[in-house]
C-alpha cells in the first residue's frame, strides 16, 4: 500500500512540474481554433485553416448563410440579425488571433467568455458539455494569464525594467 501511495505522490509531483506557460500556450491555440473554425463559417473571401496551411485571402464579407443563421435559427433578443452576424464574424475572427499572439489575452478570453455564455443561454442550451469545456480553458485563461510565450508577457518585461 505505502508502495502505490508514493508511487502517486511521485506521479502528482511530476504533473506538478508541467509548466503554466505550456499549459497556457495549448490552451490560446485550441480555444483560438474553435472560434477561428466558427467564424470561417460566416464570411466569403477569407480561408485560413491553421491544420492544413491552406491560405486564401481576399476582401471578407459576410455569407448569405450567416445573416440567415442569425435569423432563422440564433434569434437573438435586442439586435438585429444582420448586426448580431457582424459582430459575432469580427469577434470570431479578432479574439482568436489576439489569443493566438497572446496579446490582450485576458480582455480577449473574457470577450470569447461572455460569446459563450450568450450562445449557452440564449442560443443553444442543451450544449452545456461543450460550452462548459470551452468556459474552462477561457477561464484558465483569465486567472492565469498567457504564459511566458507571449506579447503581453514581452510587454510585461519590457515595462518592468
Amino acid at each position: 500500500m505505502n508502495t502505490l501511495i508514493s508511487g502517486m505522490r511521485s506521479a502528482i509531483d511530476l504533473l506538478d512540474r508541467i509548466p503554466h506557460t505550456f499549459v497556457a500556450l495549448v490552451a490560446r491555440f485550441s480555444i483560438a481554433a474553435v472560434f477561428w473554425s466558427s467564424g470561417q463559417t460566416k464570411v466569403e473571401g477569407l480561408a485560413v485553416n491553421f491544420v492544413s496551411g491552406d491560405f486564401q485571402l481576399g476582401w471578407p464579407r459576410l455569407s448569405d448563410s450567416a445573416i440567415a443563421l442569425f435569423k432563422d435559427e440564433y434569434k437573438l433578443p435586442l439586435i438585429a440579425p444582420e448586426v448580431a452576424a457582424v459582430l459575432a464574424a469580427a469577434a470570431e475572427h479578432v479574439f482568436p488571433l489576439l489569443l493566438l499572439s497572446g496579446l490582450a489575452t485576458r480582455f480577449s478570453a473574457l470577450a470569447l467568455l461572455i460569446m459563450t455564455l450568450v450562445i449557452q443561454v440564449l442560443v443553444y442550451p442543451g450544449a452545456y458539455a461543450t460550452h462548459a469545456t470551452w468556459a474552462a480553458v477561457l477561464l484558465y485563461l483569465l486567472a492565469r494569464g498567457p504564459g511566458a510565450f507571449s506579447v503581453d508577457h514581452w510587454l510585461a518585461r519590457r515595462r518592468a525594467s
